[in-house]
């Protein structure tokens, strides 16, 4: 029908601006692991803008709402959003430095206890988070070891793989639909062309004897 033609072209353009899509970010992925310093400087401006809008919004949503009884919670929570943007925005460098701190602390604390709770309860799977506690806790020492030097790709580079597999995920989701779309139609238009075929069986004449 040409209802459902067109809706599976649709469907079919869709994903494919979906693979385009995950194909940007993959060459911004790539351009980023070359250009760690540039992908570093560019994510934190950005986390920057996102802080400033978030906190803009926020504080436009408590004003709205400024006879609920969180209304002052709203307005300072919205305020250090917006202060914290400034910052980020302001200082790029500095605030790259104070979250690679951060991240490597994370890493640290978070390989830490994977290793002890891999060597307390030894579950079934034991080996591998040995081997995730193990990663994380030489991730954070490589970090802090080369700190504040490591923060200028550090950011970068984590900004720039999750772009890259997000990327890759996009480009695989749109392949996939695609395929599926048009595997589809080609089952209704096969249905279809059944349906509208005569029927040629008819009686048969009855040959005399």
């Amino acid at each position: 029908m040409p209802g459902d033609r067109d809706e599976t072209a649709r469907l079919s353009r869709g994903f494919g601006w979906l693979a385009a899509l995950g194909v940007i970010l993959v060459l911004a992925g790539l351009v980023g692991l070359v250009y760690t310093g540039l992908a570093t400087l560019t994510s934190m401006i950005l986390f920057g803008w996102l802080l400033l809008i978030g906190g803009v919004v926020g504080l436009l949503h408590a004003i709205q709402a400024r006879g609920n009884s969180f209304f002052w919670l709203g307005v300072v929570v919205a305020a250090l959003n917006i202060a914290a943007g400034v910052v980020v925005i302001r200082t790029p460098e500095a605030a790259a430095e104070a979250l690679t701190m951060f991240a490597a602390l994370l890493f640290l604390t978070g390989g830490v206890f994977r290793l002890a709770g891999s060597l307390v309860v030894r579950g079934p799977q034991f080996g591998w988070t040995l081997v995730q506690g193990a990663f994380g806790l030489l991730l954070g020492i490589l970090v802090l070891a080369d700190w504040p030097s490591s923060s200028k790709y550090v950011i970068g580079t984590f900004f720039s793989l999750a772009l890259l597999f997000d990327g890759l995920g996009l480009i695989a989701t749109g392949y996939g639909g695609r395929r599926v779309v048009s595997m589809v139609s080609e089952q209704l238009a096969t249905e279809s062309d059944g349906r509208d075929e005569p029927d040629g069986g008819g009686a048969k004449p009855v040959q005399p004897e």
